[in-house]
């Protein structure tokens, strides 16, 4: 009976290629991932952030690969190991095969935009597809255990595989932390500018406290005491965007799109960007 709830889910997606299938492979297991730690308390001790937030409880338009997590109060001391027999158990008994493995901080920090005082761990698991050879997925997990004040959360809700609830951080909160990483990062991820032009269609405004207290904690502006604001922002955004190789942000972004989405990387380039980024505190919500 699991095998089947997971094949019709993955029935759900229409998929029309493997990697189409692949990923929708890895949401699913993703979701069961986020019902795991709901159901052992995890989230009243932190929050759900990050890309693959965007695209479970917001809807976002591409697939995406992590689960990246802050605490909602800094606690070095924190041991995301508590939580992993938790997480093994619900995904066998939907039928997985799962081993866990120790990410370093050093790699996180370099593939993830995480800093050296985060808990990494990788979850290889073989799914339980019905039709056709299981398939080895990676499911990364990431929490932030020294996190910078001022995010905001919400309660979201999910039914699959059945009802219950994430703590996240809000829009605002989340365009902040998406917007620290496009400002600091040293290195083209060109998912980063998909989710920052959702963004802008929602009409949201960075949470402008919070990304103050990351700019600070962590980057290119740690110490120095920036006091973020609309006019701060577009005036930096501005100019990392114009430093941005598009073809390479455009070659990162793709294999993260259905086809029918690929079209709109057609319009990447500096005036599309600084155009979007003009409507960023207009109009907004």
């Amino acid at each position: 009976m699991s095998v089947k709830i997971i094949q019709d889910k993955l029935d759900s997606y229409k998929c029309r290629s493997t990697q189409e299938e692949d990923y929708a492979l890895k949401e699913i297991t993703q979701e069961l991932v986020l019902n795991s730690l709901y159901n052992s308390g995890f989230f009243k001790k932190a929050a759900f952030q990050g890309g693959t937030a965007l695209r479970i409880l917001h809807g976002l338009m591409r697939f995406s690969e992590d689960l990246d997590f802050v605490l909602l109060k800094p606690n070095k001391s924190f041991d995301l190991n508590t939580y992993l027999s938790s997480i093994n158990a619900e995904l066998r008994a939907f039928g997985y095969d799962v081993k866990v493995e120790r990410r370093s901080s050093a790699n996180a920090v370099q593939n993830t935009f995480l800093k050296d005082d985060s808990l990494g761990r990788l979850l290889k698991v073989q799914s339980p597809k019905a039709e056709g050879p299981k398939r080895v997925l990676k499911i990364k997990l990431e929490v932030d255990t020294n996190p910078p004040a001022g995010a905001k959360t919400e309660t979201k809700f999910l039914n699959f595989p059945i009802n219950f609830s994430v703590t996240a951080h809000d829009v605002p909160s989340l365009f902040a932390g998406k917007s620290h990483a496009l400002l600091c990062r040293d290195y083209i991820k060109g998912r980063d500018w998909f989710d920052f032009i959702w963004y802008v269609g929602q009409r949201a405004v960075p949470n402008f406290e919070f990304l103050s207290n990351a700019l600070e904690q962590f980057g290119s502006w740690k110490g120095k005491s920036v006091k973020a604001d609309i006019n701060w922002y577009r005036k930096e955004m501005a100019r990392k965007i114009k430093e941005v190789n598009w073809d390479k942000a455009k070659a990162d972004i793709q294999r993260f799109l259905r086809p029918v989405d690929v079209k709109t990387l057609e319009l990447w380039n500096e005036n599309f960007f600084l155009d979007c980024l003009k409507q960023v505190g207009t109009n907004a919500k």
